[in-house]
């Protein structure tokens, strides 16, 4: 969400932000709401001052047993008192109006984010590792994991339609070996708690992290009116709303494992094979609450974590800086992590790490104080994968398979695996 008097003081640095976004200029009509509510809010605030002024007339008139004037100001508070009543009224739905034109609004970009369409447009910030050489075509995993009977979509199929699948046996154990690798590091190395927090949420949490109403088509509602999480970013994220948080214990830095699902209603043809894109899927998320002067360098350091893991499983990747064209919604700046996949001959996305202001902080009422301060500010959220679980098992695959069909399991992986060096075709 934007402050609405930051666009009133800079209109043109606004419309400018947005212009990079590949939107046209709305600071005007913003403005021009604000200003409509400020009028009916100065009215309300004028009827109000008259209507104490009356009552204090109307008890001067009773001491003077001036009945007449006293009834005649008395009927003045009565239509005073229905003015009031319906301006109160126009009050709240000029300000629905101004909020609802502000919450479909997206982040204004860093200067350090390169102008671009689409993901054509990303910045290569650097890479690390190297593609691994076979001696034959490499297999995808959807082809490596029927293979060994431990991957079956068609029985997902049955129970769920597409876009699911089922995995069993050593599959399914490196599903949560994975997960575990990825939060001893995350807790034990890096300083993040460790947090169990709900898969449901109300309106009001998707809306505070800018889920809502955007993306409304891309979630999951129950008959108890509840959202799923897309990812777990919604559920953390949400622990510290309407609160005024001291800066001292900044940053927080929170990490859940987690079911995440997604109707991917804007992903029709894509990835329809497979487990890149998925409706239910795993994910181990990052999050960060900061200062505005810690969040650049938190931003950096989230992204390392994220890194971390990658370069642990030996994994060949590229730390991407999103385009203004390519950048989610509610964020200002995002680093993405891709991943060599041999089967696709292709990098792709296995992490975002982002930064988003205070834009969600706004929406959630979340603030932080000085000890030395006289007022709260919002404190600016962060969040990342760290990372996909699925697709970080679909990466181990590719890049561990074997001629014979096998998949030898990283030396990182092995303890959590109970030892097991390999995955072996039946």
């Amino acid at each position: 969400m934007h402050d609405i008097k930051a666009i009133r003081e800079n209109p043109a640095a606004f419309d400018a932000g947005l212009a990079r976004r590949g939107l046209g200029a709305q600071a005007a009509s913003l403005v021009g709401l604000d200003e409509k509510r400020r009028a009916q809010l100065q009215a309300l605030q004028e009827a109000q001052s008259r209507r104490n002024a009356l009552s204090k007339e109307i008890g001067a008139a009773m001491g003077k047993k001036d009945q007449a004037l006293a009834d005649k100001l008395k009927a003045e508070v009565a239509s005073l008192k229905d003015q009031i009543s319906a301006g109160e009224e126009q009050e709240r739905v000029l300000g629905k109006e101004l909020t609802d034109a502000l919450s479909v609004i997206p982040n204004i970009p860093l200067p350090s984010v390169p102008d671009g369409k689409d993901e054509h447009g990303n910045a290569e910030v650097r890479r690390w590792g190297t593609k691994p050489e076979f001696a034959y075509e490499p297999l995808q995993h959807f082809d490596l994991g029927e293979g060994l009977k431990l991957m079956d979509f068609e029985i997902a199929a049955k129970l769920s339609g597409a876009r699911f699948v089922v995995l069993k046996g050593a599959l399914a154990r490196m599903e949560r070996a994975l997960a575990q690798f990825m939060l001893d590091i995350h807790t034990n190395e890096f300083g993040y708690s460790e947090t169990y927090a709900p898969y449901m949420l109300r309106d009001e949490a998707m809306y505070g992290v800018g889920q809502l109403p955007k993306f409304a088509e891309d979630l999951f509602k129950t008959t108890s009116g509840h959202w799923l999480i897309p990812t777990a970013e919604a559920s953390l994220t949400n622990l510290v709303r309407e609160q005024v948080l001291d800066e001292a214990a900044l940053p927080l830095r929170m990490t859940a494992y987690t079911p995440c699902f997604r109707a991917e209603a804007g992903a029709a043809g894509r990835d329809t094979r497979g487990m890149i894109r998925q409706h239910q899927f795993s994910k181990v998320e990052l999050v960060s609450i900061a200062t505005p002067e810690q969040a650049d360098a938190e931003h950096e350091r989230m992204t390392g974590c994220a890194e971390e893991i990658l370069k642990r499983l030996n994994l060949h990747y590229r730390t991407m800086l999103l385009c203004t064209g390519d950048m989610g919604f509610g964020t200002r700046k995002t680093y993405d992590l891709e991943v060599w996949l041999p089967g696709q001959n292709a990098f792709r996305e296995i992490s975002s790490c982002s930064q988003f202001g205070e834009f969600q902080a706004r929406r959630m009422e979340a603030r932080s104080k000085a000890a030395d301060a006289k007022q709260a500010r919002y404190v600016h959220t962060l969040n990342g994968s760290a990372l996909a679980v699925g697709r970080t098992m679909v990466a181990v695959m590719e890049n561990y398979q074997n001629g014979d069909g096998s998949v030898t399991i990283p030396e990182a992986l092995r303890p959590y695996m109970g030892g097991m060096s390999v995955i072996k075709r039946p």
